[in-house]
């Protein structure tokens, strides 16, 4: 067993365990078992056309190639490992098949479980296994995977391989090692397009919008035509750095891509995106204008972009503009709704909205979502119903939700609810003096001076000082 195996495992320690328990829960659970076993049994049975009997790989293949639910590729997979067919057709291939699918159905912990299946079957990874586990293993954000599965890549001589670079370098960036990215990426004097892509696209995640300019710049120098990935990186980073100039620019490049044939509602959107954060709604509803066949990316690029510029009829026009075109909004798209409900003050759409987001379109809340409802009710002072809502969050409040909350208290003097988040803002950040600076402004406005000066003596006492504001000239 090697060091990838010690790794993942303790819970894949027992793979036959695993397997008998994907077996157990899947087999003869739908038609799909049903199905693929004829297949099966075809194979053995004669036939006056030979022709007629379809080969059991390739009705797995196909069935994996149409399979859209999770459910339904854990029944297939519980037919193989029924079946023993890997037995039977060893190759990689059929692994990597099985690997791909649930990595494209977004379950990358399966995925690695198949390859520890496939590792124990002292079946050896192939140039397209390891870029497919590696972008399960980017998914999770599995860094130590990732380094093992580096090691594998050095054993097999596929290092250099363009699809299994790019895959270790965006691993490397997104999970926020960027020396090691660099160093990987610098390595390799004859590097292809896709690596200038996973760098760019990593330091991006990574909030390094600059040094994404600055990659990209570089690529250009090289003789290197971007393709839509490029563009929707440095677009992206565009819009971070707010720089109009440049998205000017990049528009051009957009044209040019396009020229290429490469895919149109890709950058269209990253260019929605891009003039949205740039402040120019007026140039981001051009774009939008322009694309034919506007998807939920299209309509939640240009719903944030008047959400987080205050147009909050316009954002909430354009959300009713996107059901009525039968668009299904996604997570992003209500927390532009909902941010654009804080921004108005709208407390009754916005209440209506997450139960929509929840009850309508079953999307599980996430903190931003949360986050959104707190704020939008502690702005008019409905401070136990927006502390009903974080008493009743699934996951731990982070500092910005208790700093909305502590604000609000600061705002309407609310001593009571004041002491309650501090204690939690206290517990999350002990360093921080702006907890007892607020704390001390709300019994300052009541008039409890004997509370004001306690405040200060813990302060004292734990040798914190308000940190003294100063201004910046600037040329």
């Amino acid at each position: 067993m090697n060091c990838f195996h010690r790794l993942i495992l303790p819970g894949f320690r027992k793979s036959s365990t695993i397997n008998n328990r994907i077996i157990s829960y899947h087999l003869n659970h739908n038609n799909v078992f049903h199905t693929i076993h004829s297949n099966f049994q075809s194979l053995k049975a004669p036939s006056a056309s030979p022709h007629l009997t379809q080969d059991p790989a390739q009705a797995i293949a196909t069935h994996l190639s149409n399979c859209t639910s999770l459910q339904e590729l854990n029944q297939i997979y519980a037919h193989v490992i029924h079946t023993q067919m890997l037995d039977f057709y060893p190759a990689p291939f059929h692994w990597n098949n099985i690997i791909r699918s649930y990595t494209r159905l977004d379950a990358p912990t399966q995925a690695l479980k198949v390859y520890i299946s496939m590792s124990r079957a002292n079946v050896s990874p192939d140039c397209y296994t390891l870029p497919i586990i590696l972008k399960a293993a980017c998914q999770l954000f599995a860094i130590e995977i990732g380094r093992q599965l580096h090691s594998v890549a050095i054993r097999l001589g596929l290092e250099s391989n363009e699809y299994c670079e790019s895959g270790l370098i965006s691993l490397y960036a997104k999970s926020g090692e960027f020396k090691n990215a660099y160093k990987l990426f610098e390595g390799n004097h004859e590097r292809k397009l896709g690596s200038w892509n996973a760098i760019m696209g990593g330091l991006g995640q990574g909030g390094r919008a600059k040094e994404v300019i600055e990659m990209f710049l570089e690529m250009r120098k090289c003789g290197l035509e971007p393709d839509d990935v490029t563009m929707v990186s440095v677009t992206s980073a565009c819009g971070s750095l707010g720089d109009l100039d440049l998205a000017f620019q990049l528009h051009k490049y957009v044209f040019h891509a396009m020229s290429f044939g490469q895919s149109d509602i890709l950058m269209l959107n990253s260019l929605v995106d891009m003039y949205g954060k740039c402040g120019r709604m007026d140039l981001a509803g051009r774009v939008f204008s322009r694309i034919d066949q506007k998807n939920v990316s299209s309509w939640t690029s240009m719903i944030v972009g008047y959400a987080n510029h205050g147009h909050v009829n316009e954002a909430l026009k354009c959300f009713h503009y996107m059901l009525e075109a039968n668009v299904r909004p996604n997570h992003v798209t209500f927390v532009g709704v909902l941010s654009a409900c804080v921004h108005g003050g709208k407390v009754q759409e916005g209440r209506y909205y997450f139960d929509m987001m929840r009850k309508v379109y079953g999307i599980i809340p996430q903190l931003q979502h949360y986050g959104c409802m707190v704020d939008l009710l502690a702005r008019v002072e409905l401070l136990e119903e927006a502390r009903e809502i974080v008493e009743g969050m699934p996951m731990k409040p982070n500092v910005v939700i208790w700093g909305c909350l502590m604000g609000a208290c600061e705002k309407y003097g609310n001593v009571k609810m004041g002491e309650w988040v501090a204690k939690h803002l206290q517990e999350l950040e002990p360093w921080n003096d702006g907890v007892y600076v607020v704390l001390s402004n709300i019994y300052a406005s009541r008039g409890l001076w004997r509370e004001v000066e306690r405040i200060r003596g813990c302060m004292k006492h734990q040798r914190l000082a308000k940190i003294p504001a100063y201004s910046l000239a600037t040329s």
